[in-house]
């Protein structure tokens, strides 16, 4: 599973010309989810995020994690995440889950980032054409892949 975790302080998911969703300060996630991913890398991934201090204390220092800013999360559904672009110009999208799989495996890493934040969280709809507007606070972009844990 890979995430890019952006720190946001507002964002929106618009779907066929309408606004699906929208959030203020907080994070939104960017989940690629590979034909190998199982339900330890959606707990893993799920964990990593919401415990990640990447918000600014008192002080300015990056010592506070998304529920401790009382900040919302958005997650949106991109298996381009895992484009291949070693051959060629046109990316390959083989090691991206098949759909019928991949979209098993996003509703439970949503499903488990709604209960390590204790809260509900935002989605788009999985498999549409979304348009994502955001605006990236610091800017702040983090990549994580659940098979390489640095």
């Amino acid at each position: 599973m890979r995430a890019i975790i952006q720190r946001v302080t507002e964002a929106s998911v618009t779907i066929e010309n309408q606004l699906h969703a929208q959030i203020k300060n907080g994070l939104v996630l960017l989940i690629g989810i590979e034909e190998n991913d199982v339900l330890e890398d959606c707990i893993w991934t799920a964990a990593k995020i919401a415990n990640m201090r990447i918000f600014g204390d008192d002080n300015g220092l990056m010592n506070k994690n998304v529920t401790e800013i009382n900040g919302e999360v958005m997650v949106i559904s991109q298996f381009t995440l895992y484009a291949s672009t070693k051959k060629g110009n046109r990316p390959s999208f083989l090691k991206a889950a098949k759909p019928e799989y991949a979209i098993k495996i996003y509703e439970i890493f949503c499903l488990q980032i709604q209960q390590e934040l204790s809260r509900k969280i935002k989605t788009g709809i999985f498999g549409a054409d979304m348009k994502i507007a955001l605006v990236n606070d610091g800017p702040v972009t983090i990549f994580i892949d659940s098979k390489n844990r640095e």
